[in-house]
């Protein structure tokens, strides 16, 4: 099915769109354009939404506003956003009252008519997913990049040929109903993570194993051998299952012997890269980058790979550099939102740093944070509602003393950076970990990152 033939099959239908933000106005506006009798729902007011909201009437879409937004829902097609649980009791009615409950990504796709490619994991999948696409580019390929990063897709899906790539990174929510799977899939890897919208660990696993359960037998998965949960999944791949490694070899995939990244496949090998050709620090980069060439081998040259990688310096908001201040690095690695990724972003620095760290509660514990705090931490400066939950854990680490590390609570965020500053010394290293999620004071991880690079890029020598 092509795009065309899906909105020709809605042209007089009515569609609610749930969610007004960034992912899903484009595709009301498409549904508008197409002859979709559109309802436009969103737990914002119309002041909220100020120009967006005369926008999408001038359109013709219906808005539903407010904290009813969610009430009545009677339309042929729902469309889910993303962060939404299927089961909330306003999808499960209108599901029995006939309604089709999907998503902008479920239809993708259905109708993309090129190589999906898509990376899900609890930690690297937005520098995976980078790499994967830019590298894809440098060796003349035509990429779309969408999913959690880039723009949705669906809008663009009539330009796209079966010749070009969509490389998309998935999260959870949007694999939980997901019943296609992509061409090639990579599963970075996979620890606690969401638990405040997942029930439980197992269904969080579970959502993300849709992004290999649908694949045919001429399909590729690429999994982490040293992950344990990974390394279960890859037994199940109804395809070919290819493993990527730093603590051993692969019979299929990529693995470290020494500084030199091999490739293995049909029994044959070659090293690709080193370590060294590696522009952005941290052993997690070398993982990301094995997960990578695993997923293009084949379609990328290994000289466009190895020059691809001198010269990427990562994506936003991770292990960002974003000003050498006073003889002080100041470090924005805000897409860490969860413990694991703040422990592989301190592994990176080879000296003991300044750590901002706190933000909304995940339900995810931080018991593994703590020792890493104790170990690569001089100063921690908590801001945020999980604060306490972080003190804690670091206070009840194997080996902590009192005053090792020194640890502040300090509000707002502003005062939290200008706090770190004040205690550096020429030669640390700041970094803006926070093991959490944004939604305490900020509507996500990117906008908290902006705001710390406003900070530190406002101070005067």
């Amino acid at each position: 099915m092509t795009i065309q033939e899906y909105l020709s099959s809605l042209r007089g239908k009515t569609a609610a769109v749930l969610g007004i933000g960034v992912s899903n106005t484009p595709l009301i506006e498409l549904l508008c354009r197409n002859g979709v009798q559109v309802i436009a729902c969103d737990k914002k007011s119309r002041e909220d939404l100020g120009e967006r909201a005369k926008q999408l009437e001038a359109l013709g879409a219906h808005l539903q506003l407010g904290e009813g937004y969610l009430d009545d829902l009677r339309a042929d097609v729902v469309f889910r956003t993303p962060g939404m649980r299927p089961d909330v009791p306003a999808l499960l009615e209108a599901k029995a009252r006939g309604s089709i409950v999907t998503s902008e990504m479920e239809i993708f796709f259905e109708v993309c008519p090129c190589t999906i490619i898509g990376v899900t994991g609890s930690d690297g999948k937005t520098t995976t997913t980078s790499i994967i696409a830019e590298m894809l580019r440098a060796a003349g390929k035509t990429v779309y990049l969408g999913g959690n990063i880039g723009h949705p897709l669906l809008c663009e899906a009539d330009g796209m040929l079966a010749t070009d790539y969509a490389v998309l990174e998935l999260s959870s929510f949007q694999l939980m109903t997901m019943k296609h799977s992509p061409h090639i899939a990579v599963v970075t890897n996979l620890a606690p993570n969401h638990l405040d919208v997942h029930r439980d660990m197992a269904e969080y696993v579970a959502a993300k194993e849709n992004i290999f359960r649908h694949q045919s037998g001429e399909d590729v998965a690429v999994f982490n051998a040293d992950n344990d949960i990974t390394a279960e999944q890859s037994r199940r791949a109804p395809g070919r299952a290819r493993l990527f490694s730093r603590q051993g070899e692969v019979a299929d995939g990529v693995f470290l012997r020494g500084e030199d990244i091999v490739c293995r496949s049909g029994g044959h090998e070659r090293v690709v890269m080193t370590t060294g050709d590696i522009k952005i620090p941290g052993v997690h980069n070398v993982e990301n980058y094995m997960a990578a060439i695993a997923a293009v081998d084949g379609l990328v040259p290994d000289e466009v790979i190895r020059d691809f990688a001198r010269e990427f310096g990562g994506v936003e908001h991770r292990i960002e550099l974003v000003r050498t201040y006073r003889g002080v690095r100041y470090y924005n690695d805000s897409i860490a939102s969860s413990p694991s990724r703040t422990i592989a972003g301190l592994r990176s620095f080879h000296e003991k740093v300044i750590l901002i760290a706190g933000g909304y509660d995940k339900h995810i514990p931080f018991d593994v944070l703590g020792p890493e705090i104790v170990e690569r931490v001089k100063l921690l400066v908590l801001c945020g509602a999980t604060a306490d939950k972080i003190r804690a854990a670091v206070e009840n680490a194997p080996g902590y003393e009192p005053g090792k590390p020194e640890i502040r609570d300090v509000t707002p965020f502003t005062a939290a950076v200008e706090a770190a500053r004040d205690r550096a010394q020429p030669g640390d290293v700041v970094t803006l970990s926070p093991a959490c999620a944004a939604f305490d004071q900020f509507k996500n991880f990117a906008e908290r990152g902006k705001f710390f690079k406003s900070i530190v890029n406002g101070w005067q020598e």
